[in-house]
């Protein structure tokens, strides 16, 4: 692997949190999950297979740029997402209290 396969990685990535963001702000929570997925595949493509490649100066600054950008869309990401995770943790732990008391005072049996 050279610097622009390097580089052309990155971008790819940057592509996909684009996406991923676009995904988010519809809602489109399948998509931004399928997105989240590839996303991980290059990323780990590329942490096994860029430790041996130097980048110039130009290609080290184009890497910076580009995951100053894949920061951006994922701080973007999450300030969408964590209302809906922290709602859905509520309803979670919700539901676990009710099972816990059902079961404590037995309001799961007939009788």
């Amino acid at each position: 692997m050279d610097g622009a396969e390097v580089i052309s990685l990155y971008e790819s990535i940057a592509d996909l949190t684009d996406q991923m963001l676009a995904a988010a702000r519809k809602e489109d929570w399948a998509l931004l999950s399928k997105l989240e997925i590839d996303c991980a595949h290059v990323v780990d493509f590329l942490k096994r297979n860029e430790l041996d490649v130097v980048l110039n100066d130009d290609r080290r600054d184009r890497k910076i740029a580009i995951l100053k950008k894949i920061l951006e869309d994922d701080r973007d990401i999450r300030k969408l997402t964590e209302p809906g995770l922290q709602k859905l943790s509520s309803l979670i732990q919700s539901t676990s209290t009710e099972r816990k008391l059902a079961n404590t005072y037995g309001m799961n049996q007939r009788g």
